[in-house]
């Protein structure tokens, strides 16, 4: 039977509930680089909440294809989605290159940069709240961006640190190599941001 009404999908709590995992996935990372033991069982943690939030997304695509009527751009849609998932994917990845480049302690910097991403996903996770009223979001969002900032900074004396002094060169690789997945997560939840924003100046 052919179907002439459109269908009112809801799209607001799965982007809720996708800014949810975010946030949960961030504190499990935070828990390993705080904790550092059991590594291989953390990861496995942050992994189950990846692949969760995969099927969020799948479902949003499956949506947006049977929606004759959307509450935004489509292409907005996708992108923010495809950016909540960068974030995700991110912090699982971050967390596996702890035991790939077998590095033995987390660093200062480490730290904080996931601290840093704790604080965007609470941030983007009430913007995502907030999302079907289109109220009080834009501190959310200015958040969200000075935390990036801030890791900008971070990431840069980080890096610049590596170079100094008497660090094996194995060392510097590895650990450069997780400060760029930790900047490039960062990056993703401003994007989010980002297309947020855009969302809030079209609607």
């Amino acid at each position: 039977m052919v179907r002439l009404i459109p269908r009112d999908e809801k799209f607001f709590g799965l982007f809720e509930q996708d800014g949810d995992l975010i946030l949960e996935a961030a504190r499990k990372l935070e828990d390993l680089v705080t904790s550092y033991d059991r590594l291989d069982e953390r990861i496995e943690e942050i992994h189950a909440i990846e692949k969760r939030g995969d099927a969020i997304d799948d479902e949003v695509i499956l949506r947006l294809e049977r929606s004759f009527t959307t509450p935004f751009e489509r292409e907005d849609m996708h992108e923010l989605v495809n950016h909540l998932d960068d974030v995700l994917d991110g912090i699982y990845g971050a967390a596996e290159t702890f035991k790939i480049y077998g590095i033995t302690a987390p660093t200062d910097e480490a730290r904080e940069m996931v601290g840093i991403i704790v604080a965007q996903a609470a941030q983007l996770g009430e913007a995502l709240r907030k999302l079907e009223s289109g109220k009080d979001i834009t501190p959310h969002l200015r958040s969200v961006q000075e935390l990036e900032s801030r890791a900008d900074q971070l990431s840069r004396s980080a890096i610049g640190r590596l170079f100094k002094g008497d660090i094996d060169a194995l060392e510097v690789i590895r650990l450069r190599e997780l400060y760029s997945e930790l900047e490039e997560t960062i990056d993703a939840a401003e994007d989010a941001a980002d297309v947020i924003e855009r969302i809030l100046a079209t609607s």
